[in-house]
């Protein structure tokens, strides 16, 4: 598995572009030259575009936003309304086909909605990543964060479990699915989401993939390596 450290160049004195950014320039030719990765997008209703016509939910606006940045790719919703880090585990198996290069993981709002022990959902989460590592798929485990009202504890269990797991695999990680919408002040990001206020919109869903999709890229790059 890779490493989940992600460095980035920028431009020298005199015009010169320093090693970083010319590192960057080939490993982004080389996603457009590359065969075609699969991606497998595994969560739940915020993978799967919970209330969204098709076409504008997550996976769709990832591959086309992936696509647009010269990627060969193709995005697979692994997405299931309700899921738990249970129900993940326990089709982790069969989702990772022959076929599949990559693996998105979102998984652990459902757990922490029902206030499942984060020593549960960090076993689950483990194995997930453990058929991954076995596969040979590369992965961007992507986190999430519990409210302060279920305390504490649980909260720096819930919250802790993500990165330490991501250290522990070697995966790339992403702090949490929704950092698209926690970049805007909250009256816009009330206009992100549906009328349930809990679930992005087609523009809230354009948000958190233009903030995710930097890290998807570096997780194609891995993959194609």
């Amino acid at each position: 598995m890779i490493n989940n450290s992600v460095q980035y160049g920028g431009w020298g004195v005199r015009g010169k572009v320093l090693p970083g950014l010319i590192c960057a320039m080939l490993a982004t030719a080389g996603l457009a030259q590359a065969e075609e990765i699969t991606l497998v997008a595994m969560g739940d209703s915020l993978t799967q575009g919970y209330g969204l016509p098709q076409g504008e939910g997550f996976v769709p606006q990832l591959d086309a936003w992936l696509k647009a940045q010269g990627a060969e790719v193709r995005v697979i919703n692994a997405g299931v309304s309700g899921d738990t880090t249970a129900g993940g585990l326990a089709r982790v198996n069969w989702t990772l086909t022959e076929e599949v290069d990559a693996m998105i993981v979102a998984l652990g709002g459902n757990d922490m909605l029902r206030g499942v022990d984060p020593a549960h959902s960090r076993d689950n989460l483990a194995g997930i990543l453990s058929a991954a590592d076995a596969a040979e798929v590369e992965v961007l485990l992507v986190g999430m964060q519990a409210p302060g009202n279920y305390g504490p504890d649980y909260k720096a269990a819930f919250d802790g479990m993500y990165p330490a797991l991501a250290e522990v695999y070697g995966t790339l990680y992403a702090p949490s699915f929704l950092a698209g919408l926690g970049t805007l002040d909250p009256a816009e990001a009330q206009g992100m989401l549906q009328a349930d206020g809990l679930h992005p919109n087609a523009k809230g869903v354009a948000k958190i993939v233009e903030a995710l999709g930097p890290q998807v890229l570096a997780l194609l790059t891995a993959a194609g390596e």
